[in-house]
Formats: C-alpha cells, sequence, structure tokens
C-alpha cells in the first residue's frame, strides 16, 4: 500500500477545467484504450501544481478505470514526474556509468557544493532542486545535466555548471525588476 505521508493535506478535487483538459487526452484514444492518456493526464496536474500527489494519482485512476498502482508506476518510473514540490530550477544530473567515468560525480559534487544541498534537496529560498538521473543518451557528451525537464546541457565542466547556476539565478533577478 501507498501512503502519502509527504503530502497528507487533503487537496481540493480537480477542476473543471482539469477535467475538460484529461477528456481532451482521453478523446484522442479509442474507449477502450483511453488509459494511453496517462503519461497526459499527470502532465496535465504537473503543470498546474508543479508536482503529482498521490490524491492527484489516485484521482487520475480513477477517471481513467485504472489501479492507483499502475498510475503510481507512471509518475515513478519518469523523472520528468515530480513527486513532491521542487525548486524553480530543478536540475537532473546524469549518474549512470559512463557519465561517472567522465567527471559526472565531479559536477555533482561541485553542484551540491555551490548550491549547499545535497541530491534530493532543494535551496532554501526554492529556487534549486538537485537530482540524479538515469541515462540521459547524450553519454559522448558527458558529464550531462537536464534542466526543467526541456534543456539539456553537455560538458558541463565546473564552469560551465558555475555559469548555468549564475544564469539562472540572474535571470530571476532580472524578472523582478
Amino acid at each position: 500500500m501507498i501512503s502519502d505521508t509527504t503530502h497528507s493535506s487533503k487537496q481540493a478535487p480537480l477542476s473543471a477545467a482539469t477535467l475538460e483538459l484529461f477528456a481532451r487526452e482521453v478523446a484522442k484514444y479509442p474507449p477502450a484504450g483511453k488509459q494511453s492518456a496517462v503519461m497526459a493526464c499527470l502532465a496535465i496536474v504537473q503543470k498546474d501544481e508543479g508536482f503529482v500527489s498521490l490524491q492527484r494519482e489516485r484521482e487520475i485512476a480513477a477517471y481513467l478505470g485504472m489501479a492507483p498502482i499502475a498510475v503510481h508506476e507512471v509518475t515513478t518510473f519518469y523523472n520528468m514526474y515530480n513527486q513532491q514540490p521542487v525548486g524553480r530550477f530543478k536540475l537532473n544530473v546524469c549518474t549512470n556509468l559512463p557519465c561517472q567515468l567522465r567527471d559526472g560525480a565531479v559536477a555533482l559534487a561541485h553542484l551540491e557544493k555551490k548550491l549547499g544541498i545535497h541530491m534530493g534537496e532543494t535551496t532554501p529560498d526554492g529556487m534549486f532542486t538537485l537530482q540524479q538521473s538515469e541515462c540521459l543518451g547524450a553519454c559522448a557528451d558527458s558529464p550531462v545535466m537536464l534542466v526543467n525537464d526541456r534543456t539539456m546541457c553537455s560538458f558541463m565542466s565546473n564552469e560551465k555548471l558555475d555559469q548555468l547556476v549564475d544564469g539562472l539565478r540572474a535571470s530571476t533577478t532580472e524578472g523582478a525588476q
């Protein structure tokens, strides 16, 4: 049994707008294949709320006629689904063997020191979350990382990591002015 101890506060039910977005995704599949919309439904919830709670997994399961554990398996299999709130910038560092052999561990240690957090943690200001990632498919470019599940960064030396973090920080202060 899965327990929702990290985020046990009861959330409001899914909104009508969210359910309408779910319906649009489900309509893309034959009636017997509506479970195929599970990843799209998870992405909708994450876009709206920043992460996918166990309550939302159960609601998606009920909507799609799936077992809750089947939705949970999808959520936990893919790095792109956050199971708890994350910082404004999610940094996924590849920790697979090829990256480790080409300074992946050095890059990770450098980010931990620079950000003052360990893998799996978020900075106190909520700006950065540091996570590990399985293979990102760019072994020849290692060490590699993914920013916010969208931007691949390759050949990440300590200098490039410093530039990246400093640039991301600056982008938030510039936007606030």
